[in-house]
């Protein structure tokens, strides 16, 4: 389902062209043309102040004067002239609005004002405004081209999404040039309203669409494009060309976190978070959605190369290895088969160079080889045009073996020329196998497939369970925080940052604070020497730049040395630092790696996480890995892989594996803080001391924002990624007395929900997902409907456990509808559960849900045979209508409701530990 505004602007009936004129070559001429030419079959009404006829079209003075409400307005006036037209649309109900003027933002702040007034009309009428400065958008199949650009592009059943009206001009001219189709083209300008994540939202649920491509200079909304990334990702890729690679974000900074992490790193990790394919160059974009759409997904990085030529051979085999990829070992079995067939002295290993004189069977044969080869992910076949053989014979050869046998491997093609391999390449392209100019881009194609893959299951790949740990308290970090805030510290003191990570169950380094020598050496003598002083002072960071730590202190005369020379050494790198005094801590001999674990706030992704190698060298080698939080086990693992350090964690010459279990559960700790304490600007341990057994943070940062500290911030709001609603879990009882838990669904649920699922009877199963499944459940079914984007779905869980064993006795979900206000419930129980007055009750709570997110109607769409769930809804008040598809669709309107109301459902809402309680007294 999609917001009618957005169809009334890319299906429209009619249409006016305010700023419409006949003057050749202006932008209002050119709009006219194109939509009157190409056969577009609506209405097309010219608005004109001075003119009565536009190209032999009768034209109106305004929009409020025509004969009939239409669907989309286009406006190509000046653009202090557009507030007030768009106030006219308004009132004349056009909702659908595209913005084709430009001077607004990008002139300055009186452009901005601009903006801003028309920002206002939007909420007052409820408007969808593409715009301003855009080229407009293109839909093939129903002839509309509401661009000033004289190209229309065939029908295909791709998306194409531009930033910058100049690139997307060129676009069509290449896609006109290489014959390439589109399902719609957009340029969306300035995006102050309908923006990249309303777009992917809306050709996600286009039947016509298979891909979206999208050129990307910034987003403006990352929460929403993320959100609508993730829930399209697996069945429609997003692929995606960000310009700006190396700009840097962060210019100065109180971290190495801050300094470490630029923008387009994070834009590279909330990418791969999302499920977004991101390529290089334009060439790319289209030859990545040719080979998503036609070819499976490669299982690994593992490619074998067939070629006639050694020198194309090397080349594609230097290309996968620069890009992560792996040379493919080839099987005893496949150099068994290999020598039986190819010449003696063929290359004997992979790239296999088949040589110049190389026979439509050679390929054939190898091809087959190749596929039948477990240790090969993926196959590139290379032609270079030499010897006698028909080029044109060796593809059709080779489209017969892939056809046959290429299902489960993904196979790609470069016949190299033109006019030589030309009718090779045609046979390729109609058979539907994707064919490049090169061989590295075919290989590039290949790595851009295994990424895709990669971050696939980012989304949908289960992670391990996390030891239960109850909740912290925040309210004595809390207390910490703002206390720094008055005192007019940004900057947070190692004791306070150790300690919030101390509360968080992060193992600390032991820290006491000395003021003066004496203290120091007492201070030693309690903790036991060997012993490590710090300077401590918020104006010194990096405290080794400064002389400011002295290592294996062994005896109270070295301590009162050192803490003297500490204190001179920091007076005379900072005259102007506030020394707070001295931290002691003890020496941690243990032998171990030392990473960094950092964090800082991005203006538009928010918390980002850092790790990698750490210690006084860790801006040197640079070797760091980012990702957003909230993080599980899994995702807190892929970061740790990105990094050159992860191989050493796993063991290094004699020192042994480290805890990586361990290192994994203070990742997702760490996230933890981010999730609950958006003051936090930055946040860093550097170095965490970790070995097979144990970790130590021995040194840690902190810094806040002093303006957010005492301001009201909505829970989470801070986060792109919605984190587990923990709200939501509440208890309730049967009615023979057994305690049920009801909670949000969560990607560690799957197991569980299979077990639930394998439970169901054939009925049940037809009326929970309208037909019969296949078993068994392949992972990426199951895991699905495990794991959720919490901003648009909500699936409550009824837990009960016996014996000590948890099960999974029915699910209720809420979908939100890109619109916001409306929402579809689907509800099942399985069938040894039935009967219990379990469907009723998660019915009924997933409507207070839906209260709390305000939404005005929720509705569900069943068999008209489930005669059992049309009652359950017609008892809980909804509306039953007979669908002409003939299915049931049952509606509640809850803005009409009298009682309750959106926020209501908190009372009923408590946390699980005090509904716990309730049920013990009980």
């Amino acid at each position: 389902m999609v917001t009618s505004n957005l169809d009334k602007i890319f299906n429209p009936k009619s249409i006016a062209i305010v700023g419409a004129s006949d003057e050749e070559g202006s932008v209002g001429y050119i709009l006219m043309k194109n939509l009157i030419e190409p056969g577009y079959k609506g209405t097309v009404y010219p608005v004109n102040i001075r003119k009565s006829e536009i190209l032999g079209i009768r034209a109106y003075p305004s929009v409020d004067q025509l004969p009939e409400v239409v669907d989309l307005a286009i406006i190509a006036t000046p653009a202090e002239t557009v507030p007030d037209i768009v106030e006219e649309c308004g009132k004349a109900k056009i909702t659908g609005i595209i913005i084709i003027s430009a001077g607004f933002k990008e002139v300055g702040p009186a452009g901005k004002a601009l903006e801003d007034r028309i920002l206002e009309i939007k909420k007052k009428y409820n408007l969808d405004i593409i715009g301003p400065n855009c080229l407009g958008i293109i839909h093939p199949d129903i002839n509309l081209n509401a661009t000033f650009i004289y190209k229309m592009p065939r029908t295909g059943s791709i998306a194409f999404i531009s930033q910058s009206g100049a690139l997307g001009s060129a676009i069509l001219d290449i896609a006109t040039h290489e014959n390439i189709g589109f399902s719609h083209f957009v340029s969306v300008g300035s995006m102050i309203d309908v923006d990249f994540g309303d777009l992917i939202d809306y050709f996600g649920t286009d039947p016509k669409t298979t891909s979206t491509l999208m050129y990307i200079e910034g987003l403006t909304n990352a929460r929403k494009f993320i959100s609508a990334v993730r829930h399209f990702a697996r069945t429609k890729p997003v692929i995606v060309v960000k310009s700006g690679r190396f700009a840097e974000s962060a210019k100065a900074a109180a971290s190495h976190t801050g300094a470490l992490t630029g923008e387009d790193m994070v834009y590279d990790a909330a990418f791969k978070r999302a499920g977004v394919v991101r390529v290089e160059g334009i060439g790319d974009l289209f030859n990545c959605a040719e080979a998503l759409g036609r070819q499976p997904l490669p299982l690994g990085p593992n490619l074998a190369i067939i070629t006639n030529a050694g020198g194309p051979g090397v080349m594609a085999a230097d290309a996968i290895i620069a890009k992560g990829g792996k040379l493919a070992k080839l099987s005893p079995e496949t150099i068994e088969t290999l020598n039986s067939v190819l010449p003696p002295y063929w290359s004997r290993g992979n790239p296999i160079d088949l040589l110049g004189d190389a026979t439509p069977d050679r390929y054939r044969i190898t091809v087959e080889a190749c596929f039948k080869d477990d240790n090969i992910d993926g196959v590139v076949i290379i032609y270079t045009p030499q010897g006698v053989a028909d080029p044109a014979e060796i593809a059709r050869s080779t489209v017969g073996i892939c056809k046959t046998m290429g299902f489960c491997k993904t196979y790609l093609t470069s016949f190299m020329g033109y006019e030589d391999v030309e009718e090779a390449n045609r046979i390729f392209t109609e058979n539907g196998i994707p064919t490049y100019y090169t061989p590295e881009q075919a290989v590039d194609t290949f790595m851009y497939m295994y990424q895709y893959k990669r971050n696939l299951e980012l989304l949908y790949e289960t992670p391990g369970e996390l030891p239960a740990d109850t909740v912290p308290s925040k309210r004595p970090l809390t207390v910490i925080i703002k206390d720094a805030a008055r005192e007019d510290r940004e900057i947070l003191t190692e004791s306070e940052t150790k300690h919030i990570l101390d509360h968080y169950n992060i193992p600390v380094a032991k820290t006491l604070i000395a003021k003066t020598g004496d203290e120091a050496a007492a201070f030693a003598s309690q903790i036991g020497y060997p012993v490590v002083l710090k300077i401590l002072s918020p104006q010194i960071i990096h405290k080794t730049d400064a002389g400011g730590v002295v290592l294996d202190i062994k005896s109270e005369p070295e301590v009162r040395a050192a803490f003297d020379n500490i204190i001179n050494r920091a007076k005379e790198y900072n005259p102007e630092a506030q020394i707070q005094g001295i931290t002691v801590q003890p020496m941690i001999r243990r032998r171990g790696y030392e990473v960094i674990l950092g964090a800082r706030t991005d203006p538009l992704f928010g918390p980002v996480i850092l790790f990698g190698r750490g210690g006084v060298e860790v801006e040197l080698y640079r070797d760091v890995a980012v990702g957003l939080p909230p993080l599980n086990r899994t995702l807190a693992r892929r970061i740790m892989e990105e990094t050159k350090i992860y191989q050493i964690l796993k063991g290094y010459r004699d020192l042994p594996q480290a805890n990586i279990k361990l290192l994994e559960e203070i990742m997702v700790r760490f996230s933890q803080i981010l999730v609950d304490f958006p003051q936090l600007k930055e946040f860093e341990i550097n170095p965490l001391l970790i070995d097979e057994k144990e970790a130590f943070a021995l040194d840690a940062r902190g810094v806040i924002d002093k303006e957010s500290v005492f301001a009201r911030i909505e829970p989470h709001a801070h986060l792109v990624i919605s984190p587990y609603p923990e709200k939501y879990r509440t208890l309730w009882r049967l009615p023979d007395g057994r305690v049920v838990l009801l909670r949000p669904i969560k990607p560690e649920d799957e197991p569980l929900w299979l077990e639930m699922f394998y439970s169901l009877s054939e009925e049940s199963i037809r009326y929970r997902f309208f037909g019969a499944i296949k078993v068994p459940i392949a992972h990426e079914f199951s895991s699905r409907y495990t794991n959720i984007d919490y901003d648009r779905e909500i699936a409550i869980a009824a837990e009960l456990e016996e014996e000590g064993r948890r099960k999974m006795l029915g699910v209720v979900r809420l979908f939100v509808q890109p619109d916001g206000k409306s929402g579809e419930i689907v509800f099942g129980v399985a069938d040894p559960w039935q009967r219990l007055g379990i469907g009723l009750k998660l019915v009924d709570y997933i409507i207070e849900i839906g209260r709390d997110k305000k939404l005005d109607i929720i509705y569900a769409v069943m068999l008209p045979d489930n005669y059992r769930a049309i009652g359950l809804l017609k008892e809980m008040g909804f509306t039953i209508d007979f669908t002409p598809e003939g299915t049931v669709r049952a509606t509640l309107n809850l803005k009409e409701e009298e009682e309750g109301g959106p926020g209501e459902v908190q009372k009923g809402i408590a946390p699980a530990a005090e509904k716990e309680a309730e049920a013990v007294q009980e």
